[in-house]
């Protein structure tokens, strides 16, 4: 492992030394300049090669310290390797700082289905590319994702634009939003990809949640309550221009918030998202409860929809689910996880739920930056032939 390690800090490195490369060959003289400006700098020229390697290896030989020796041990948070390289301070202008960083999530899959082949699949499930700015004062931010994934459902320049949005910070405990964010429906179906303890979102967040869309957003956050209310454009990922609107509220209560951890972080949640789309209504409720203490943690969600416009599209469906996840760190690096996940796609047929049984491990090699992801996932469908399916997969956050 860490061979691996080492030869994956060698590559990050020259990534990042390429501007100390580039900055160098500038200081070539121009084949335009007379001979006499040539041989003025013949020397310097001749020591060009010297002061370049120098650079170059002393940038490679930096960044590969600082990320061999990065320690990450919050898992609850984004993180990347090569932060403080890829963030750019003004000293003068309306931004202060830009961080530009990446994320590629990878997996092998092979499904086993209970009648026909065995598939193998491997699939680049997400390259997000990202711009994050500060603005003089630190009261305002900004972001910018680029997907250029592919997908099946969407065309690409829909697809290729996810966040894009700017925010302030100047009212006390809140953060006023504007623009292209992923609304806060439900609790997993807002949470970032970045994040997520399994491969794959539970079916009520990804059918029910996971859209971009254009809005106001106001969040609050406070030691016993925190709230994300939104008024958004029910168009989901720019495929037309404000067809309708919808309201997002989500409500969190934080029992024990100012007793330190004490007794562990208890969240008991919920709330309900109310659109129209191209004449088409939609309501869905929810709630939320979530536990953690040390080592171990629990996730439970339950959704209800009467129609929906999440990230299965546009329906006028009755349709409910809920999970349960447990969580269990074995070591800071190694973390064990399980989840019943149940979805109902069409309530007023019969027999027609969908059931997932995974259970997973995180091995954090870097944190959230860096890790590798086994799942197995039993899937038992009530419509069709059952199936088993294990997955492989690693997140590199650059």
């Amino acid at each position: 492992m860490k061979k691996i390690l080492f030869i994956f800090i060698l590559i990050l490195g020259i990534s990042s030394s390429a501007k100390a490369e580039e900055e160098v060959l500038l200081e070539t003289p121009s084949l335009f300049e007379s001979s006499a400006e040539q041989n003025v700098l013949s020397e310097d020229v001749q020591v060009l090669p010297q002061t370049h390697h120098t650079r170059f290896y002393d940038e490679l030989s930096k960044n590969a310290h600082n990320v061999y020796n990065l320690q990450i041990e919050n898992t609850n948070v984004p993180s990347c390797l090569l932060k403080e390289p890829l963030t750019h301070n003004f000293e003068k202008g309306p931004l202060e700082s830009v961080h530009l960083w990446s994320v590629v999530q990878m997996n092998m899959s092979t499904e086993f289905p209970e009648y026909g082949d065995v598939d193998n699949k491997f699939r680049v499930g997400l390259v997000n590319a990202l711009i994050d700015g500060k603005f003089r004062g630190g009261k305002e931010d900004f972001r910018i994702m680029f997907d250029p994934t592919p997908q099946n459902n969407r065309p690409f320049m829909q697809q290729f634009i996810q966040d894009l949005y700017v925010e302030t910070h100047r009212i006390p405990h809140h953060t006023l939003m504007l623009g292209n964010s992923r609304p806060g429906v439900g609790i997993e179906g807002a949470q970032s990809p970045y994040t997520l303890p399994l491969a794959n979102r539970s079916q009520i967040s990804r059918n029910l949640a996971n859209v971009r869309k254009f809005g106001v957003r106001l969040k609050g956050d406070y030691s016993l309550l925190d709230y994300d209310l939104g008024g958004y454009s029910s168009d989901t990922y720019f495929s037309s221009f404000f067809p309708g609107v919808e309201f997002d509220g989500w409500v969190n209560f934080k029992p024990l918030g100012k007793t330190d951890g004490k007794y562990g972080k208890l969240i008991a949640g919920g709330g309900i998202v109310s659109g129209q789309r191209n004449s088409t209504d939609y309501f869905m409720t929810g709630a939320y409860l979530g536990y953690e203490y040390k080592k171990l943690w629990m996730r439970a969600e339950y959704a209800n929809a009467d129609g929906s416009n999440g990230g299965s599209g546009l329906t006028t469906k009755k349709r409910q689910g809920w999970y349960v996840t447990l969580g269990y760190h074995i070591t800071k690096k190694l973390e064990a996880i399980l989840r019943y996940d149940e979805f109902d796609p069409d309530k007023k047929i019969s027999n027609n739920n969908q059931r997932e049984y995974t259970a997973g491990l995180n091995y954090y090699i870097k944190g959230q930056a860096l890790k590798l992801i086994l799942n197995y996932v039993y899937c038992q469908n009530d419509a069709k032939p059952d199936s088993h399916r294990i997955i492989i997969g690693t997140q590199i956050a650059i």
